[in-house]
């Protein structure tokens, strides 16, 4: 039997391989449904310590890959290992306390409802380190509307929790090609969310992280509960098209998951039309997203202006824009006094950091269709490939394609809008990104310490409107992330026929089994400097200990931590 055609790296899986693999996971679908909690706590412990191992030469081995240099390696430590192992950390824990107490381990106080009946559990901190590490910040996630305080319980720790609902499944994980610790975290999830053996297939772009990623999960794979593949668009449609695959995640593009989900061509096109997929099997997923950045107006100092100037510039930078969850549209008060001085000071953020190579296919295509859609192009810095770091301002009216796409590259929006004071404007930035923004996945606002004491309600009332699976006040939103206890994924409400940023949540390591939304908090000004700011001059040896201290979370290694983080 022939193998299928070969991606740009690795050679593509046969055919053969394939079906032997996805029979395999076949015939141990059901151990590992009725699998044990203590041997699933078992063997987290084991892809920690796994994890762990590989971490540095896959660090290495993504700067290379993106061709940057080993101090920029702060973002793939933390978008990487960092993210895994924290998610492992905390999910290994919420097992453990129902494995004791026979529920999550969540305080009956973390548990409360809103003014409006709605309920949030609090999930971060998560523990004691999270308080030393992340003061200031909190995170609550919402649940569905429909659950009452009263059933909340019911309602988190899933299979472990309500053993009626366990049922065996082969699914199929598609990797992104973006950052590292996608795919694994997709993996976990099916296996220990959702207690399904699982098929990952690597991104072309990234297939340089199979091998490390089959070590973490070297027991697993031993066992028969995961399998692993490489290749293109035509493994990946053999895969999800195969007999003995029971469902779908993908982390990817709309026009992937349509391609999946009702074919290619014109025949494609048309099935979408009359919303007739040809995949009957259930398909989750996390696509994109333009990521929107409220600026309330306030009266902020220079040096608030300046930090918040490098926070914005992190969220497009950071990855060299390729996250799904970075700064897309800034949106603006019109009439505030700062506009004009805080866009400056983003743009001479943007010019000062050094260039990056457009490593992801489709870069130069998606930035001209931004930039020649017209509005005011502004570009800061240079950039052999011609993608320097862009910002287009935009009449908010505009039928614009940064609007209805995600870039996908260093190009972000700014619009302004109209709005005599913070209730007025967040009404109107509220309704804009709601309704005029593509998808649903995360957005931020930023609020100065006054403006949040005086305007608290309407503030309150736009992060209770806005329409996102993760908003971030004073934090940007993609720190639902990397963090572990945040459910990852789009706002409710997505049709398979208008996917916009897909269906479902990940991560999730406190298995919230039915949330709606996180609201993540932080001060105004965070001190000493995140991290992973790209202003951060020690971003690669802080988040390098931190993803260290996530495996094995100990006294003596906070000291020369929280030394590398102080060191902006």
């Amino acid at each position: 039997m022939t193998g299928l055609s070969p991606p740009n790296g690795a050679t593509a899986t046969s055919q053969y391989l394939l079906d032997r693999s996805l029979g395999t996971l076949r015939d141990s679908a059901v151990g590992w449904s009725r699998r044990s909690i203590d041997d699933r706590i078992a063997d987290l412990a084991a892809i920690r310590v796994r994890t762990m191992e590989a971490a540095p030469d896959l660090v290495a081995d993504a700067l290379r890959a993106k061709g940057i240099g080993p101090e920029m390696a702060g973002e793939e430590w933390v978008a990487g290992p960092m993210a895994v192992l924290r998610t492992l950390r905390f999910l290994q824990g919420t097992l453990e306390g129902i494995r004791r107490r026979g529920e999550v381990p969540l305080p009956d106080r973390a548990i409360r409802e809103l003014p409006d009946g709605q309920v949030a559990v609090d999930v971060l901190p998560g523990d004691t380190w999270d308080r030393i590490l992340y003061p200031g910040w909190t995170a609550s996630v919402r649940m569905d509307p429909a659950i009452g305080r009263g059933q909340a319980r019911h309602h988190l720790g899933g299979i472990y929790t309500k053993p009626d609902t366990v049922d065996s499944g082969v699914a199929v994980v598609l990797g992104a090609g973006n950052v590292s610790s996608i795919a694994p975290l997709d993996v976990v999830h099916k296996l220990f969310v959702e207690g399904h053996v699982a098929m990952l297939k690597f991104n072309p772009v990234n297939d340089y992280i199979g091998p490390y990623v089959e070590h973490a999960f070297a027991d697993l794979i031993a066992s028969g509960f995961v399998r692993t593949s490489y290749g293109g668009s035509d493994v990946g449609d053999h895969l999800v098209m195969h007999p003995e695959v029971d469902e779908i995640h993908i982390t990817g593009s709309e026009a992937t998951h349509d391609a999946i989900v009702f074919g290619t061509g014109a025949d494609g096109a048309a099935r979408k039309v009359a919303n007739n997929p040809r995949m009957k099997k259930p398909v989750t997923s996390e696509l994109g997203n333009v990521s929107p950045v409220i600026v309330v107006p306030g009266v902020w100092k220079r040096r608030e202006l300046s930090y918040q100037a490098e926070h914005v510039a992190t969220q497009l930078l950071q990855n060299a824009g390729y996250n799904c969850n970075a700064a897309k549209v800034i949106v603006l008060p019109e009439a505030w006094s700062q506009r004009q001085e805080f866009m400056e000071l983003v743009g001479e953020k943007l010019a000062s950091r050094p260039d990056r190579a457009p490593y992801y296919p489709g870069s130069i295509d998606r930035y001209r269709r931004i930039i020649d859609a017209g509005g005011d192009v502004q570009t800061f810095g240079s950039s052999v490939e011609g993608l320097p770091a862009t910002v287009v301002g935009v009449e908010a009216d505009a039928d614009h394609p940064a609007f209805n796409e995600e870039a996908f590259c260093r190009v972000m929006a700014s619009v302004a809008l109209p709005g005599d004071d913070p209730a007025a404007f967040l009404q109107r930035a509220v309704e804009f990104c709601n309704d005029r923004l593509r998808g649903t996945l995360n957005a931020t606002l930023l609020v100065d310490k006054a403006t949040l004491e005086v305007d608290r309600k309407a503030i309150e009332r736009a992060i209770d409107d806005l329409r996102y699976g993760t908003i971030g006040l004073n934090i940007w939103g993609a720190i639902g992330f990397p963090l572990g206890v945040i459910p990852w994924g789009a706002f409710p409400g997505h049709t398979i026929d208008d996917i916009g940023s897909g269906r479902g949540f990940v991560h999730n390591a406190r298995l919230v089994d039915r949330p709606q939304k996180t609201v993540a908090r932080a001060p105004f000004i965070l001190v000493p400097k995140p991290t992973w700011s790209v202003f951060h001059g020690h971003s690669a040896t802080a988040l390098r200990r931190a993803t260290a201290f996530e495996a094995r979370p100990a006294w003596r290694r906070l000291p020369a931590l929280l030394a590398a983080a102080v060191r902006t």
